[in-house]
């Protein structure tokens, strides 16, 4: 199973059972920006507790996922996983933690079609300011490439204000500043 049929799947598999989700990470940095192979995918969810089972019967059987790790994940990190038995490509699933910003980028979501897959996916601003304060709490290279690939390929595109209020309220602003510079560019391969 590639990274591509396995985000059909999970796409199709969530929106059977209606939750409120979006996707993040690097799915949506390639959606928007310069596309490179990731190991996982990741989601954003609004899992009400009533939803955990629901969750769980809809991904079993070609996922180990466990019940007792999702409600665990209402507590920090806020996250939990589902492994695909047949890829062996990881699945992670974030709760919101109650933030102001976590709210704002969970009301931004966009609707779009995934390889033909109704799908909710995080704006492209949100993508760079959320790769941007990923590499403020662990600096990595691939997050800020990340965020310098959504920029190049939406840069006319993008809400320059948002990005910089949001940036300030992130502690990223410096590095925002690089990008909009053009002194942070994305790796070119």
């Amino acid at each position: 199973m590639t990274e591509q049929e396995l985000l059909i799947d999970c796409l199709v598999r969530l929106n059977r059972i209606g939750v409120a989700y979006m996707v993040t990470g690097s799915m949506a940095s390639n959606f928007w920006g310069i596309p490179r192979s990731t190991h996982d995918l990741d989601f954003a969810i609004q899992l009400p507790s009533a939803a955990v089972s629901q969750l769980v019967a809809q991904f079993s059987g070609d996922f180990a996922i466990d019940e007792n790790a999702i409600r665990a994940a209402y507590r920090p990190p806020y996250q939990f996983n589902a492994i695909d038995t047949r890829s062996s490509l990881k699945v992670d699933f974030w709760l919101p933690a109650n933030t102001t910003f976590e709210r704002e980028m969970f009301s931004r979501r966009l609707p779009r079609n995934l390889f033909h897959q109704p799908a909710w996916i995080a704006t492209p601003e949100d993508i760079i300011l959320h790769k941007l304060y990923w590499d403020k709490l662990t600096p990595s290279e691939r997050q800020r490439n990340d965020a310098a690939g959504v920029f190049a390929v939406q840069r006319e595109a993008l809400d320059h204000d948002y990005l910089r209020s949001w940036a300030l309220g992130l502690g990223v602003d410096a590095t925002l500043h690089l990008l909009l510079e053009g002194k942070l560019k994305p790796k070119q391969t």
